[in-house]
């Protein structure tokens, strides 16, 4: 299922879809949400911060990147899918949301969530870091 956009339109990532093989921190869908991630500190720390996590994540590619938002794919090893995984830094309420979609495909036997999960650990843990310095 395709998306309707990518990027941020009046500070919304796009909707997640019917299918199960998306998460968001903005979607109304229980199964698909997942939990917005405070700011460290200010826009360019958290948004280094990110950066640096998904550098050291595994066939990831950096696609776009603006002051309060970063597009990146991760290609799966064996069938090479892409995955678009997009993070918007919310100035007003010093949030970073983040939309993780297949690109086609019905499920992706939970690839999605996992890989944001792992994502939202290892920033807890610069946060925590950060907090504590």
């Amino acid at each position: 299922m395709s998306q309707s956009y990518l990027g941020v339109k009046d500070g919304c990532l796009a909707p997640c879809p019917k299918s199960p093989n998306c998460v968001s921190t903005q979607t109304d869908q229980k199964d698909k949400r997942m939990e917005p991630l405070p700011f460290i500190i200010n826009t360019k720390k958290t948004k280094d911060v990110v950066k640096s996590i998904t550098q050291e994540m595994k066939r990831v590619e950096m696609q776009d990147e603006a002051e309060n938002y970063l597009h990146l794919t991760f290609t799966s090893k064996v069938l090479r899918f892409k995955d678009d995984v997009e993070f918007y830094l919310d100035e007003e309420s010093k949030f970073l949301h983040f939309r993780s979609a297949s690109r086609m495909g019905y499920s992706d036997l939970g690839v999605n969530r996992k890989r944001m999960e792992e994502f939202s650990k290892r920033y807890a843990q610069k946060y925590e870091s950060e907090a504590s310095s």
